[in-house]
């Protein structure tokens, strides 16, 4: 299932005092099975354009497709859109508010009209896939469970929907560095193993460059860069002018380049640059 915009823009308070221009002229189309990494400075339009992938919010002008559906279409059933894209928003949890844990997972699913045995097998598949114990957590509150856990479960609600493609926008916002590294692996996970399309706004270049196959970069509401995260985070300089950094990869390698040491262009992976340290190690740390 395939998402494709079409020279997208989205004014907000149009004609007010205080009206501003969120998005101009935004073309892209989003493959089925992708994994893309959404980048960008405070205000560079990244949000707004998540929220209109399953027409959360409508386009000023321009038009956005799901499956060749126009979200703009009064035929179109948003309600179903809504349940082929996921979207999980910053710090989801939030937005918790049943009694337990199975209850919240559940809510989605039981507003789609489904009978008991169909919602159950989609509460505990979707516990499963966020690495949560049903038998352990289905009659918890949320509210006793570590931030984490609670992300999850904000997650695991989403995921119950069975959405074809999920939106996050920074998932790992706010959380320590164990449940950071707990929700970028289930996130893996569900690209890897479910075939699931992921769309992750994240400001962690480092996070980017550890999950994305391709990059797309926002500045002042426009889509300035899309492509690989190997030719993307070579463009340090352009980048660092949008207000962006690079992975520590990438800087860890240009600052060995500058002592002399043969470190191949196009680096950015945190494994990557342990590869190379490792081959100067057994040559005796001999620089190029």
């Amino acid at each position: 299932m395939s998402i494709v915009i079409e020279h997208l823009n989205y004014v907000y308070m149009t004609g007010g005092p205080y009206e501003t221009k969120a998005l101009s002229d935004v073309n892209l189309t989003i493959h089925d099975g992708e994994f893309i990494g959404l980048i960008g400075h405070t205000g560079s339009g990244k949000s707004t354009l998540v929220q209109h992938l399953n027409g959360l919010i409508m386009p000023t002008s321009g038009r956005v497709l799901v499956d060749g559906m126009d979200l703009a279409d009064k035929a179109t059933d948003r309600r179903a859109i809504r349940q082929r894209v996921g979207l999980v928003f910053q710090y989801p949890e939030n937005q918790l508010f049943e009694e337990t844990v199975e209850k919240d997972i559940a809510f989605g699913p039981r507003n789609l009209g489904l009978d008991e045995a169909e919602i159950d097998r989609r509460v505990k598949d979707a516990m499963r896939r966020v690495a949560l114990d049903y038998d352990r957590l289905h009659d918890r509150s949320v509210f006793e469970l570590s931030g984490g856990q609670m992300r999850r479960v904000a997650i695991a609600g989403v995921l119950a929907m069975e959405p074809q493609v999920l939106v996050l926008d920074e998932p790992c916002a706010g959380l320590d560095p164990r449940g950071r590294e707990e929700i970028l692996g289930l996130i893996k996970k569900l690209h890897e193993e479910a075939g699931t399309t992921i769309v992750m706004v994240s400001h962690s270049m480092d996070d980017v460059a550890s999950l994305a196959e391709r990059v797309i970069v926002m500045n002042h509401g426009e889509l300035v860069m899309d492509g690989v995260p190997r030719d993307v985070f070579s463009c340090g300089e352009e980048l660092r002018g949008m207000g962006l950094d690079v992975p520590q990869a990438v800087q860890l390698a240009d600052k060995l380049r500058e002592r002399g040491f043969d470190i191949p262009e196009g680096i950015y992976r945190i494994e990557e640059i342990k590869t190379e340290i490792e081959k100067i190690a057994a040559k005796g740390g001999r620089h190029a």
